[in-house]
């Protein structure tokens, strides 16, 4: 294979609910921990680079070793609620697991290393098992030299340094030496820093304060000379090896109103051949703020130099913070996952940065021209992504530039209808449909440098709304219209009205939305309070949690099924998707039906089932009916229990883009392709349903097969390509051609994979195609070799919380 078959366009995904989860390295990258896995992403190119995935828990912490000499670091240690320290170490410019560090009983949740020279390390964690251990790395292997036991006591954090004028000297044994009180809660976060010699340790906690003490080595050979009149700060000294160290208290900070999660000196930096440590500090709280320290001329007193940060929203803080190396850019992570950046040029604006779902994407669609992706996850967030291409950069990246949808309960389906419209459904009763507001069509307009009459053209923009909000303990969003003053959104106050509260809602005030004109992809804040899609319509029917949702391509049909236990609640549901009115109900499975699809032509619909069985809907003839215009199905065939091939749950199912065959797969790891729909041979009898026979040899792709696709652009030789996702994470690409008597598997050939830094590290939920060849937010030259491109686009979405898109060279072989 000369050239890449599958290479990783972008990986959306957010930080872990967790404060040591980021680590910002001298060479620019800046790692965190994301589900199971480590991202590394580039903040200038705005990208993640590399994923790294070895842990079977979640990741909670993640540090780079820093080197002596403030170069680029060449290992990252990572923790996480599997119990195991990875270490990784930089081969060739890419990072690989190096060892695994095993003892901890409990999730690891804190680690911090220090080189000894340039093979071996010295790494210190901490643990829910309420113990500290110290580990020895020194080529590929660790071993634990020091287990310190602190009882039923929690350790948040752990920091290491050397003592003044101790460096490279290790204590055979480890001791207490010193308690430092001060805090009246529990302490979140330390980090020392060296400075001319001393040490500084900055510590912060949930009673809203930071402490910096001050480590110095004693001389117990001078006398103390001072006249005793001076004021000095109590000293706690202890002694190691015939060397006496203080401890002062140099300052307390206080300007937080809540929690503090995270301290952060600013790096070193190397000076004339001498490291030098600059005296600033950040501090990221749950008050939605970060605070950089610095001491202040002349008085040295620490002072409040810049506060950053969010006001307003419904959203909890902030749980970390880190600075660059040069100290121009500062990030904060929140308890969402958001990531938060700051840029100073000449004071400190917001800055573009990656985002994702912080749980499980359930279900992924393109829209009908292949230029945005939207995901809904059990995050309960509905997330729209689109390539911006920025001027100074030949590659587009993806950016989140609008969340439609923050509901109350957990996301599981969506289906596109035309290119401003959706329907969603969540663990409800109810389906939701929403519409683009003219606000996002314009935004949208700015950042993919679409003309803007072409995507007005293309959407429904008779009285579209502004934008929308969401009402005080309210799951809809509001339509807002052009020259609506807020003042009509917001609810009459008791003078205006005469009377009490109304009801529960009225104490709360409402979330405004203001309008904005974004030439690149918004902020956290502005993501959850002014880009969300007013809903247009409820559809009620159903009689448990919604599972599925599939749309014909001709935005006529809306097919909708829920979790069913029984055969009355398993029928599928038929709706217009122009009256929005309730069509039929389609009865003919046990069990939940997990997955649908019409064919690209709209003839049929496709459902599969729990029940290990798949059902074919077939489109009446208009021209048959005169009294009815609107689509009308009947039952074609079926599979039932004794003539079914697969023996479990059928996850997935999808047409080709010729309407000839349909792909179904399921946990028995079998993929099978049935057809051909088209032919003549399937028109039988009136009495006996057509039989859709499989046409494919039985493909077993030895792990559960969550989601299937076809690619909507056949391959040369009138082949066709098929994407295939695993319970394990992986992506598998296969090449099928019909065969009349395939020998074997003789009809598949295996196209690709994803490696382990491409894959998903838990369960593939979907799988999507660019409906269009070429890649989005490249332009107008590869758009317009159409067909001719050798490049088609994958979107899938994972229980890893990640909705990766990949580009496929489809002419590679």
């Amino acid at each position: 294979m000369a050239a890449p078959i599958i290479e990783t366009c972008h990986v959306a995904c957010c930080a872990n609910r967790t404060p040591n989860v980021l680590s910002w390295g001298r060479g620019g990258l800046i790692a965190y921990g994301t589900c199971h896995s480590v991202a590394l992403y580039d903040p200038q190119e705005k990208g993640v680079v590399a994923v790294l995935n070895g842990h079977t828990g979640r990741v909670n912490t993640v540090q780079w070793v820093h080197r002596e000499d403030c170069g680029e670091e060449t290992h990252l240690v990572s923790g996480g609620s599997d119990s195991l320290l990875i270490v990784w170490e930089a081969h060739d410019g890419k990072f690989k697991q190096c060892v695994e560090c095993v003892g901890h009983t409990g999730p690891v949740c804190a680690v911090d290393a220090i080189h000894l020279d340039n093979s071996k390390l010295l790494i210190a964690s901490t643990a829910s098992d309420s113990t500290v251990k110290l580990w020895l790395y020194t080529a590929n292997k660790a071993e634990c030299t020091h287990t310190i036991s602190f009882g039923s006591g929690f350790m948040m954090d752990v920091s290491l340094a050397w003592l003044p004028g101790s460096r490279g000297k290790l204590f055979p044994q480890q001791r207490k030496v010193l308690s430092l009180q001060g805090h009246e809660d529990w302490i979140r976060g330390v980090e020392w820093a060296c400075v001319d010699g001393d040490l500084l340790l900055a510590s912060c906690a949930q009673d809203c304060l930071i402490r910096v003490w001050r480590l110095v080595a004693k001389s117990r050979t001078k006398r103390n000379v001072q006249d005793e009149r001076t004021i000095r700060m109590t000293e706690d000294v202890f002694t190691l090896t015939q060397n006496a160290f203080a401890v002062t208290l140099e300052s307390v900070l206080a300007g937080h109103e809540n929690k503090v999660y995270g301290v952060h000196w600013q790096p070193p930096v190397i000076k004339g051949g001498d490291q030098h440590q600059s005296l600033s500090l950040l501090s990221a709280s749950m008050d939605k703020t970060m605070i950089l320290w610095a001491q202040e001329e002349g008085s040295g007193v620490w002072v409040e130099q810049v506060r950053v940060g969010e006001v307003g929203g419904n959203t909890l803080g902030f749980y970390g913070c880190q600075m660059s190396p040069d100290g121009s850019m500062i990030l904060a992570h929140a308890f969402h996952g958001a990531l938060h950046l700051w840029t100073q040029s000449h004071e400190w604006s917001p800055g573009v940065v990656i985002s994702g779902h912080f749980n499980a994407v359930q279900d992924l669609s393109w829209d009908p021209e292949g230029e945005f992706i939207l995901s809904v996850g059990s995050d309960q967030t509905t997330r729209l992504l689109t390539p911006w291409k920025r001027k100074d950069q030949t590659q587009p990246t993806w950016h989140e530039i609008s969340r439609p949808q923050i509901h109350g309960y957990d996301m599981q389906c969506l289906a596109m209808v035309g290119r401003f419209q959706y329907v969603s459904g969540a663990d409800e009763k109810v389906l939701r449909v929403f519409r683009a507001p003219r606000n996002f069509v314009e935004n949208f307009a700015n950042i993919s440098g679409t003309p803007l009459a072409k995507l007005l053209a293309s959407s429904d923009t008779v009285d579209q709304p502004e934008g929308a909000s969401t009402p005080a303990l309210g799951l809809s969003n509001k339509a807002v219209f052009q020259g609506m003053a807020l003042s009509d959104l917001a609810p009459k106050t008791n003078e205006e009205e005469g009377t009490g509260f109304n009801s529960v809602s009225d104490q709360y005030q409402e979330s405004y939305f203001h309008p904005l004109t974004l030439n690149e992809p918004p902020p956290e804040d502005h993501l959850l309070q002014n880009t969300l899609w007013p809903e247009v319509q409820k559809l009620y029917g159903h009689g448990f949690e919604m599972f599925c949702l599939a749309s014909d391509s001709g935005r006529m049909v809306v097919a909708s099924a829920c979790k069913a236990s029984k055969a009355e609640h398993a029928a599928v549901l038929l709706w217009s998707a122009t009256s929005w009115r309730q069509l039929q109900a389609l009865p003919c499975h046990s069990l939940t039906v997990t997955q649908m699809a019409f064919s690209p032509n709209g003839l049929f619909l496709l459902a599969v089932s729990r029940d290990r069985t798949w059902s074919l809907w077939r489109r009446d003839d208009p021209a048959a009916t005169t009294t009815n215009t609107e689509p009308h199905f009947s039952l074609y065939t079926s599979t039932r229990k004794d003539t079914a091939v697969h023996t479990r749950i059928i996850w997935s199912c999808d047409w080709s883009a010729d309407n000839k065959y349909f792909v179904t797969s399921s946990r028995d790891k079998k993929v099978i392709v049935w057809g051909d729909c088209s032919s003549s041979e399937a028109s039988v009898t009136p009495d006996e349903p057509p039989v859709i026979r499989p046409c494919s040899s039985i493909l077993d792709v030895g792990d559960s097969a969550t989601a299937v696709s076809f690619c909507p652009i056949l391959c040369p030789g009138n082949s066709y390509l098929l994407a295939v996702g695993l319970e394990s994470g992986q992506v598998l690409l296969y090449k099928w051609e019909r065969i009349e008597e395939p020998a074997g598997a003789s009809d598949w050939t295996r196209y690709g994979e994803t490696d382990s830094s491409q894959s998903h590290s838990l369960t593939v939920k979907r799988l999507r195609w660019r409906p269009r060849a070429g890649r989005a937010g490249q332009g107008g030259e590869e758009e317009g070799r159409g067909e001719g491109s050798s490049w088609v686009q994958l979107a899938s979405a994972g229980a890893d919380h990640s909705v990766k898109i990949f580009n496929i060279n489809r002419l590679a072989v």
